[in-house]
């Protein structure tokens, strides 16, 4: 209360001084300005939360001081003040922006009461504009986007491990975004200046690995015309992001543990030892442990790339990022192909909603695409998202909403070993619908 500040604009000394003096009994910091001119002068160098502005004034009145306070200030509340004749002119100003107007004669209980009210609306308004602050750097961090608990908590691993130098490996089925939540590790941490290096190792021919890691010398082999830097030299000062970690060879596998956990390496046909100082991050959709287990992958590398675990959640387990995610793509294909594609309908987002996504984001990503490259109108219809039609498992082109929702609805319980809870909150619905859309289509366990 004690923090509120309001400026009284009145041409009436009284006016002014019984305003002040009901308002100052209640706590609140108050100054005065006799005219429309004072008041506009005092507001350039004081911020108000409040402003009482009688109507009639000599000189600017107070619907003149409403329009430049309020252009320069859209936060600050005002109340208008005047007699029972100027009511017209008071609901005009109601119109251009001023909260409300007391009618004189007023007591200092009706003025109390206001500017309570007023008090409690603008408290309102900065904790929602607080929320919606949160809620975007929440639902956006970095250049990854989602609001729903599964990514929430990869956010906030990613603040726990991104200060430290211990080495990350990301998990993940194919098109879930391990190359965003790298990069965003190493955009958060201390090496953030330094270059952020990537290696697809499932891309890179295996007789080609070796030079692409650790460079080579000038004639080491035929095509060696020239020395060149490996992909370990670049990421000095940086991170290097080892992607498909799970493909490469085993002698690789060898050479890659040493560096490692050495941080020397000889170019290939070089003899000098070359100290590079990096962060090593991995990603794979492999099951690394079961590659371990087939003789594919080396124990002892495996555990010196798994210090911290990141696990990207699949699409199909967060679908109350769907809507965010298919805006974002929207917008963002929109202004590439300078289509005027500005919304989709509710018909075309159930069909976004029911979809299983085996490619994850990076499908719903290509889907968005396609449909705002084939798409004739303003909105994306069902019918420019044909894939879904054809691609649903089980379901026929006619299947109905009601036979792929029940088909939706068991498959999610049953990979969720029939968890109520979890796999309402997958679903989106409370548990109590779920047990009624179990109890309708008659789904047994």
């Amino acid at each position: 209360m004690g923090s509120t500040k309001i400026l009284i604009v009145d041409d009436e000394l009284i006016m002014r001084e019984s305003l002040a003096g009901w308002l100052e009994r209640d706590g609140h910091h108050i100054e005065t300005a006799a005219s429309g001119e004072e008041a506009l002068d005092k507001v350039k160098h004081t911020h108000f939360d409040i402003l009482l502005v009688d109507i009639k004034m000599e000189g600017m009145n107070g619907l003149q001081v409403l329009q430049k306070v309020k252009e320069d200030d859209q936060d600050v509340e005002v109340v208008m003040i005047t007699a029972y004749g100027s009511i017209p002119t008071a609901i005009e100003a109601i119109k251009t922006g001023a909260y409300d107007y007391l009618l004189k004669p007023f007591d200092p209980e009706e003025l109390g009461v206001l500017i309570n009210k007023i008090i409690h609306h603008q408290s309102q308004a900065r904790e929602n504009l607080y929320l919606r602050t949160q809620q975007k750097d929440r639902s956006r961090f970095e250049s990854m986007i989602g609001q729903s608990g599964p990514m929430q908590e990869v956010f906030d691993l990613i603040q726990d491990v991104a200060p430290v130098d211990s080495t990350v490996l990301i998990t993940g089925e194919t098109g879930t975004g391990k190359g965003l939540a790298a990069k965003a590790i190493h955009t958060c941490s201390a090496l953030k200046e330094g270059p952020f290096v990537v290696v697809n190792c499932g891309a890179i021919p295996e007789h080609l690995m070796e030079s692409e890691l650790f460079g080579h010398q000038k004639g080491a082999f035929t095509d060696a015309k020239e020395t060149k830097k490996g992909r370990l030299e670049m990421a000095h000062g940086g991170t290097i992001f080892l992607d498909e970690i799970g493909e490469i060879s085993m002698r690789m596998q060898i050479d890659l543990l040493r560096v490692l956990e050495e941080h020397v390496f000889y170019r290939v046909g070089g003899t000098q030892p070359i100290n590079a100082d990096f962060r090593v991050i991995a990603a794979t959709n492999r099951n690394l442990e079961e590659a371990i287990t087939s003789g594919i992958f080396r124990k002892d590398l495996y555990y010196r790339l798994n210090v911290i675990t990141l696990d990207m959640p699949p699409l199909r387990k967060r679908k109350d990022d769907i809507p965010l995610l298919a805006e974002h793509f929207l917008n963002r294909f929109s202004q590439e192909t300078k289509k005027s594609v500005d919304k989709i309908s509710r018909e075309a987002m159930d069909e976004l909603m029911l979809y299983e996504w085996p490619g994850n984001v990076r499908e719903l990503e290509n889907a968005i695409e396609r449909a705002v490259v084939i798409g004739k109108t303003r909105s994306i219809l069902p019918e420019n998202l044909p894939l879904f039609r054809s691609d649903r498992k089980g379901h026929p082109m006619s299947a109905s909403l009601k036979e792929i929702e029940k088909d939706h609805i068991a498959r999610t319980l049953h990979e969720n070993k029939w968890n109520i809870s979890k796999s309402a909150k997958i679903l989106g619905i409370d548990r109590s619908t779920l047990y009624k859309k179990i109890k309708l289509y008659s789904i047994q366990k």
